[in-house]
């Protein structure tokens, strides 16, 4: 076979690729901070089920790196991480993205009303007590994402 046809190959190879690539990020992207490995799993293919895409990371400075470098459409994110407050990963999320382009679902094991308005403080635009049915949270992350027009 010659470079040309080589070439061409690789070209129709990559060019798939792309079409793969831009289907993939025509979903929405779900970033989930959760320090809980087995539940971060969970939760990362529950979502994917349902047709999005979805990255995970278990602590808050990761997570906001991948935050400023990566279009989020939503945010799943855990009050107790190992590095930093939730509630800091939220304000400082805020600073990244515009409140209104960028929602914020807690899902904490923290339930006391202290806990849930510490959260919209910071700027939650929702707050879920673990454990989290699965309908209730599918539900919030399907509504936050309807409300939220994607640049």
């Amino acid at each position: 076979m010659n470079d040309t046809g080589r070439w061409g190959r690789a070209g129709a190879l990559h060019q798939t690729a792309d079409v793969q690539d831009s289907e993939e990020s025509q979903k929405p992207r779900v970033l989930i901070v959760e320090d809980d490995v087995p539940l971060a799993r969970q939760v990362q293919g529950l979502l994917q089920r349902v047709g999005l895409d979805v990255h995970v990371e278990n602590e808050g400075k990761p997570a906001l790196a991948f935050a400023a470098e990566h279009r989020i459409d939503l945010v799943v994110l855990d009050v107790m991480l190992p590095d930093m407050s939730g509630y800091d990963v939220c304000s400082e999320l805020r600073r990244i993205y515009h409140p209104w382009i960028l929602p914020v679902v807690m899902m904490t094991a923290l339930g006391e009303p202290k806990n849930k308005l510490l959260g919209f403080g910071h700027g939650a635009d929702a707050y879920l007590t673990k454990p989290v049915a699965t309908e209730e949270l599918i539900s919030t992350v399907r509504t936050m994402l309807d409300r939220t027009v994607r640049a």
